[in-house]
């Protein structure tokens, strides 16, 4: 089928988005990531996968997509909108506390990986120059997929966040040296080594010094002049200029484009339409991300897999050995707690998107053999497909070190637990635990309560109460708050699926306890009486019901008529979530 020559693309467009909107919610509902839900459509339409079929059916080559170069260039632009939010959800001032970590952990990682790596190859058989070139490139990680992921857990802005952005961060400040050598190696440069590099170099300080000027000199007035104009349509075209405009700017200076674009994000974080300019700029960052995703999937061809099994497995799984190995002893050696560093080297464990450009131009010019590099091109494919596997797992053995630490800081702060009996366990330390707290304490009940948040834990430990940081989800926590001896658990939590998880699991360990909650909404009520909890209060609720009370005050009713109005519908209410099995 050929797509009208007024409308190229077109076809190729359509089958992308009606696999996505019937594949990924699929992987939405099994709460798996959305990246391999793009990989998955990726594989499934591109040319190794319905597109093997096509002459012996050729109605399926309605739904296939041949021309994975095009898919990849858009999906390219997706990595440069990605790459400006995490810049805006950033800043220079945040940027400038993370520079020890991006020139002291990002250079050692991408050093330590590139010479193990690179020894390896050697040793494999390669030549000095190519083994070089393949430890830089496989020293490189996806940023596509390891930002997005931490995008969608929330993680960006913590420890393990800070830390992995800021060795992708070096990584593609390195990308210029690393393109500089490639040319060096295949005999490409004009004059002197050192003048070529002294002048690529300079290139690139330009590159960011216009950038920097021009940010806080003439995008922030013209922001300023085109939001006045109340005119959404060209508030989108200048938050889009920003973004390609700087990606442009620094690919010309030789440096890669996402880091321009984060650059761009940077400079318009301090601005005050930072959040209007992410709103408008996520939807078209999700769709050209996802539109990369389905690019890396299309490249997968399973029938070469199957031909070199054996030795694509070893160099998959090796990659991520020594990677994970390497940059969790570094990220320990830079004091992180090792919850923090385990997690960070098997996020950072995979090939990435530079190595693709790397050994391309590398076996264009000869440097790399044309086999080895389409060896180490799936090789790096195939560990971008299994990051989101990794990341799952990394998270959990995050989460069961931090837990044992966390066990360790509270037998540490109050070693006389173990005495505890018939207190109450609040797991919460906001205003609705603090208030629960308080109204404990005035009937002389003993209490402990935990929370993630250090600032909350350190104002209830001012007000002389037993609170401890820790997660109240993980069961180890639990038995060491004594929770088998307590009287109750009160679940204060903000998140509504981690206060599921918590009742979950207090259910299955201690189905005899009685648990009292407090829920976001009627739904999130609903979802906690049904795993057994005896007790749960609205907040959205409470809060209409008090606001209705007062109107109905403020309009001349009666306080003790308003109060039995108020009464007969929080009894409905509460007699509703309960349900009729309940009642």
């Amino acid at each position: 089928m050929q797509a009208h020559p007024d409308v190229p693309f077109l076809r190729e467009l359509l089958v992308f988005l009606l696999a996505a909107v019937t594949v990924v919610p699929v992987f939405h509902r099994l709460r798996v990531s959305p990246v391999l839900g793009y990989l998955a459509v990726g594989i499934l339409i591109g040319p190794h996968g319905l597109g093997r079929l096509v002459e012996a059916y050729p109605w399926l080559g309605h739904g296939v997509i041949a021309d994975t170069e095009q898919a990849q260039a858009l999906g390219e632009l997706g990595i440069v909108f990605l790459m400006f939010v995490i810049g805006l959800e950033l800043s220079v001032e945040r940027l400038w506390t993370m520079r020890h970590a991006v020139f002291g952990l990002g250079l050692a990682q991408v050093a330590t990986c590139a010479a193990a790596i690179g020894i390896l190859a050697w040793a494999w058989g390669n030549s000095p120059p190519a083994a070089l070139l393949l430890g830089l490139c496989l020293a490189m990680s996806s940023t596509a997929v390891v930002l997005q992921l931490l995008s969608e857990r929330g993680e960006l802005n913590t420890r393990l966040g800070r830390a992995t952005v800021a060795i992708l961060l070096f990584q593609d400040l390195a990308v210029l040296p690393i393109l500089f050598l490639v040319g060096v190696l295949g005999g490409e440069t004009a004059g002197p080594v050192w003048v070529e590099l002294g002048l690529a170099l300079g290139r690139a300080i330009l590159a960011v010094g216009v950038i920097l000027v021009a940010g806080r000199w003439l995008l922030r007035p013209l922001f300023r002049r085109i939001a006045s104009l109340r005119n959404q349509e060209l508030f989108v075209a200048l938050c889009l200029l920003a973004a390609i405009g700087t990606a442009l700017a620094t690919g010309y200076a030789g440096l890669s484009t996402a880091l321009g674009a984060f650059m761009a994000g940077l400079v318009l974080a301090e601005t005050e339409f930072r959040h209007q300019i992410e709103a408008e700029i996520q939807s078209f960052k999700g769709l050209l991300v996802g539109l990369f995703f389905v690019a890396v999937g299309m490249s997968v061809d399973v029938l070469v897999i199957a031909d070199q099994f054996a030795m694509i497995v070893l160099s998959v799984l090796g990659l991520f050995a020594i990677k994970a190995a390497l940059i969790t002893g570094l990220a320990f050696l830079f004091r992180h707690p090792w919850h923090t560093a385990v997690p960070v080297g098997l996020l950072l464990g995979q090939g990435g998107e530079f190595g693709f450009l790397i050994v391309n131009l590398a076996v264009g010019n000869g440097a790399i053999p044309g086999p080895t590099g389409k060896f180490v091109t799936l090789t790096v494919t195939l560990t971008m497909v299994l990051t989101p596997f990794v990341a799952m797992a990394a998270r959990r053995l995050g989460d069961a070190l931090r837990a044992k630490r966390q066990i360790e800081h509270l037998d540490e702060a109050d070693p006389a637990l173990d005495t505890l009996d018939g207190h109450v366990v609040i797991a919460g330390l906001g205003r609705v635990g603090g208030r629960v707290a308080a109204a404990l304490e005035a009937r002389s009940i003993p209490l402990l309560a935990i929370d993630l948040d250090p600032q909350e834990v350190k104002r209830a430990r001012k007000a002389r109460r037993h609170a401890f940081y820790g997660d109240a989800a993980r069961p180890e926590i639990l038995r060491r708050l004594g929770l088998d001896r307590a009287q109750a658990l009160v679940v204060t939590l903000d998140d509504a699926a981690v206060a599921r998880q918590l009742v979950e699991q207090v259910r299955r360990e201690w189905p005899d306890l009685p648990v009292f909650a407090r829920a976001r909404d009627a739904a999130h009520a609903r979802s906690l009486l049904a795993l057994g909890v005896q007790q749960v209060v609205p907040e959205a609720v409470e809060a209409s019901l008090q606001l209705a009370a007062r109107v109905l005050e403020g309009v001349g009713v009666a306080e003790a008529v308003a109060d039995h109005v108020v009464g007969r519908m929080r009894a409905e209410e509460l007699a509703a979530l309960q349900g009729p099995e309940r009642r």
